[in-house]
């Protein structure tokens, strides 16, 4: 089994943001194990607050360096002096440089002559000489840019098993009209994905998050709302699809004209025959290819 390599993160806290604490510690992770972490920084100072939370929330250690002379990085000094120290240690097989300041591009130099693999990290202020003497150099802007489109494939992802779910469940447990109380729905839904919360996509209603489907139809029904799928078909054609899937629930024997009729109107409530220009019902199924009349009884034509 191939040995991991272990490196060493050293982080200059007066150059990076503690925003990007979590993608630094994700991308050495990609190369090995994290054995040193350690952000160095005059702590009494108030812009270094927000590295407080962050180093404790990753078990990063700080190391405190007062600024003795005014116009000197002590920071740097610091680093500096540690590294060698963790080299000369033998403990570990690379290290992690974050900083976007030039000053640490001999330490690198001094590093990798030393067999060391060292990857720099820092924002795209960065100078040249630096980035260029690392193994590798990871733009923080960048790798924060990664983890959101990341983020936002894995969500397209999981929204397409939602809706397929919903799909689902809407054909599994429609009513004659082919819609699902969006209550039932939810509840439905809940039980398949228990961890589901609308708020994890940026909403606040079920509701709402429901709307952003495309493939998904909404009638308001009193103070209900009941969903259903959108169809591609053309009325006319979802009219007749209707017709012959309630005439063949009753096999070869056919269907009462007028029972029919009021099966269709259920199923689609706004059926009229006189928008398709008919005064009579029986004439609107004669004219429809699929069907012939018999005794006042429908058939699906063999036609």
């Amino acid at each position: 089994m191939e040995k991991e390599m272990r490196y060493a993160v050293l982080i200059d806290a007066d150059n990076v943001a503690a925003k990007y604490t979590k993608y630094i510690l994700d991308e050495v992770s990609n190369y090995g194990i994290v054995t040193y972490k350690r952000v160095y920084g005059d702590w009494t100072r108030p812009n270094l607050a927000g590295w407080k939370n962050m180093a404790l929330d990753n078990a990063i250690t700080p190391v405190q360096q007062y600024s003795y002379t005014t116009g000197k990085n002590a920071t740097d000094s610091a680093m500096i002096i540690d590294a060698m120290d963790i080299l000369y240690s033998h403990n570990i097989d690379g290290f992690c440089i974050v900083s976007s300041d030039s000053d640490f591009t001999r330490l690198a130099i001094r590093l990798r002559e030393s067999g060391m693999h060292v990857i720099g990290m820092g924002e795209q202020k960065t100078p040249k000489p630096f980035s260029t003497a690392c193994n590798a150099f990871k733009y923080l802007e960048i790798l924060a840019d990664e983890e959101l489109q990341n983020t936002r494939e894995s969500e397209k992802v999981e929204l397409k098993a939602l809706e397929s779910a919903i799909v689902r469940i809407i054909t599994e447990n429609a009513n004659l009209r082919d819609e699902i109380n969006i209550g039932e729905l939810g509840s439905r839904l809940l039980n398949r994905y228990p961890d589901f919360d609308v708020r994890n996509y940026g909403y606040s209603k079920f509701s709402q998050f429901l709307k952003d489907f495309d493939g998904l139809s909404f009638r308001q029904e009193g103070s209900s709302i009941l969903v259903s799928q959108k169809t591609s078909m053309t009325d006319l054609e979802r009219i007749e699809s209707t017709l012959a899937a309630i005439v063949r629930t009753n096999g070869t024997k056919g269907y009462n004209l007028g029972e029919l009729k009021k099966q269709l109107c259920v199923k689609i409530p706004g059926f009229d025959v006189k928008s398709y220009g008919y005064s009579k019902f029986s004439k609107f199924v004669e004219n429809l290819p699929s069907f012939k009349i018999k005794n006042n009884t429908v058939m699906i034509s063999e036609n």
